[in-house]
């Protein structure tokens, strides 16, 4: 085991933690476009530039095309002004390989993750940076079943971008062609609301909506509607520049003011991208992806739907939630940050619900990645169906005190540091059966992120601080 996992620790259930199927980034470090999510970064900057997007679809088009038949691929964005820039470099490289390429205009992730399996493509592209500022974009694959590529053929895509292409071109008569599809997103709307039991509506209910003038911004705020809901939008205007500013999931201070201001039943706000959610009760209190994994989870076990006996989440998600779904007789299994890796853990051991903490959330009986409003509609049909508000459905289970620190370095390692390993032995031995301790490296930058979490809110503070004040020690004297 990684010396990363070793430290991702839990206590106080009495039964053996799922192992992770991978370290956190440690499949990344050695890589020169891929990250955790495919790649990204700044846009017009590298790797972010039209050179290397063409070059990922001249190297993912050559990697999915076998034989002389017609190869299709599917490329959705969402609504960046450098989505433009990067839709057109990348089409002009699937073409150049001989692929057909369908193009579907702004749409959530988990939709180009669906049309692609549904269109019967060899690839699906995703331009998006999810939640991150306008300014970042990336390039996000999916394989001709709807799942993100594995790492090792994002490794064999990044061999291909940093050869040469002479030899791969197809001839003037292969030249693939560029079709927009008019009907994509009708098709995923009516994907959204079969995902519904049958016969359940939405009427009667006052429904804010902020799409964070990302993906989302025309389908979800149509499928609430069409489905009966009184919606109230924003975050809907999108203009290139605006996407996740100040609104949104990762900002829902609008969406609370909101929702308290026309007195709606609930609020939803998605991500860029739509793959992931947060839900605003109707007294304004935020509500994350733990209780909607809790509430989802219920359900389904309730209607025999849950399949493995439990769900999956990750090493961040609060111990409340898993001592709830014991207390129901249901299992936790717990893996590395990161929606790849949870689906992966679902996919390996049969479970059907999994998801993180920040709402994004995977069903898989609908989805093959996380859905923002397909998750909405599974805790909507929980709120139709016992006619109790949003703020008893989303309250199943206290948080226990949790507190998260990020400490900066700039050389060396930490973690190896002997009085380090000692903070974090005295802090494992400190928290015993009434805690969990969990500290692993950013993938993605040069950041320890220390988490610890227990009954006792303020024993879990000293622990935190002592294991903060250790590493900074540590990363001072590299």
């Amino acid at each position: 085991m990684s010396p990363v996992l070793q430290q991702a620790h839990r206590f106080g259930t009495g039964r053996k933690a799922a192992q992770p199927p991978r370290d956190e980034g440690s499949s990344t470090m050695s890589r020169r476009y891929f990250g955790t999510d495919g790649i990204r970064g700044q846009a017009n900057r590298h790797p972010m530039t039209s050179e290397i997007a063409l070059k990922v679809g001249m190297a993912a088009g050559k990697l999915f095309t076998s034989g002389k038949h017609r190869h299709r691929v599917v490329i959705g964005k969402d609504t960046r002004l450098s989505g433009y820039m990067l839709e057109a470099a990348l089409m002009s490289g699937f073409t150049s390989v001989g692929m057909d390429v369908f193009l579907l205009g702004p749409m959530p992730t988990p939709a180009i993750a669906m049309l692609t399996k549904s269109l019967r493509a060899d690839l699906g592209v995703m331009i998006s940076a999810s939640h991150n500022p306008y300014e970042d974009n990336g390039i996000k694959l999916f394989d001709p079943d709807g799942y993100k590529l594995s790492d090792d053929t994002e490794k064999e895509i990044e061999k291909l971008i940093d050869s040469k292409f002479d030899d791969n071109l197809v001839g003037a008569d292969r030249i693939g062609r560029a079709t927009r599809v008019e009907s994509a997103q009708e098709r995923y709307i009516e994907f959204a609301k079969r995902t519904l039991p049958k016969n359940l509506r939405l009427d009667g209910l006052r429904i804010v909506i902020d799409c964070a003038n990302g993906a989302g911004y025309k389908v979800a705020p149509e499928a609430l509607w069409e489905l009966g809901a009184e919606v109230i939008k924003i975050g809907v205007e999108p203009n290139g520049r605006n996407i996740n500013y100040k609104c949104g999931s990762t900002h829902p201070d609008a969406l609370v003011e909101k929702v308290r201001e026309v007195r709606a039943d609930i609020g939803i706000a998605l991500d860029g991208d739509a793959d992931r959610v947060v839900i605003v009760n109707e007294k304004g209190a935020l509500v994350d992806g733990d209780q909607l994994m809790a509430v989802i989870a219920e359900s389904w076990h309730r209607r025999g739907k849950l399949a493995a006996g439990g769900i999956v989440a990750t090493v961040m998600s609060n111990l409340g939630l898993e001592r709830y779904l014991a207390s129901l007789g249901l299992a936790m299994a717990r893996t590395p940050v990161g929606d790849r890796y949870v689906v992966e853990h679902m996919r390996k051991h049969g479970y059907n619900v999994g998801g993180e903490q920040s709402g994004h959330i995977v069903l898989s009986d609908f989805t093959t990645t996380g859905d923002g409003l397909v998750s909405a509609l599974q805790v909507l049909a929980v709120v139709v169906a016992t006619g109790r508000p949003v703020s008893e459905v989303c309250s199943r289970f206290e948080r226990l005190p949790q507190i998260l620190q990020n400490v900066r370095y700039e050389d060396g390692k930490p973690l190896e540091n002997a009085k380090v390993k000692k903070a974090i032995e005295g802090a494992k031995t400190k928290l015993g059966q009434h805690g969990r301790l969990v500290i692993r490296p950013s993938g993605t930058e040069p950041v320890i992120r220390v988490m610890a979490e227990g009954d006792d809110e303020v024993l879990v503070s000293k622990v935190v601080g002592d294991i903060v004040e250790a590493v900074r020690a540590a990363a001072a004297a590299a």
